[in-house]
Order: C-alpha cells, then structure tokens, then sequence
C-alpha cells in the first residue's frame, strides 16, 4: 500500500473520511475509481487522488456516489470536521 507523499490539503472536508473508508473496506483505490465510473461519476485516477488528498474541492455529485459507492450516508462523510 502506498503511503501519501504530500499532507492532506484544505480543500475539502470529506477527503480524509473517503480514504479511511476505502481502505477499511479493502478496496483499492483503481478499483473504486472503476466502480464510481460505473455508476455514472467522470472521473480520473489524477482527480481522485487530489479528491482523497484534500487538493481539489468535491462536487455534489461525488459526494453523494461516493457515499452510495462506500455504503454509507452524506452525513458520514463529513464527520470529524470541526
């Protein structure tokens, strides 16, 4: 597995949350990024990886696949923030 290079970003709150989440559920992060495509969310690998890194701001749109993709609730994704 590999390790972040860079600290997490402020651009996001749910980042974090979807890294800790995908990597609970054991499930490798080219095939999320497969999965999200599947159910309909264009995205890249590139732009993924920024969305986990907290480098680039979530859309709406990712927020709530991402919650369907991982099985969980909008709410869950945001928690922790502070």
């Amino acid at each position: 597995m590999k390790i972040r290079k860079k600290s997490y970003g402020d651009y996001n709150i749910i980042g974090s949350n979807v890294e800790s989440l995908r990597k609970q559920q054991g499930i490798k992060q080219k095939d999320f990024i497969a999965k999200l495509q599947s159910m309909g969310l264009d995205i890249n690998p590139t732009s993924y990886s920024k969305l986990e890194g907290q480098l680039r701001t979530a859309t709406d749109k990712e927020v709530l696949v991402i919650a369907k993709a991982l099985g969980v609730s909008t709410d869950f994704l945001f928690q922790n923030y502070q």
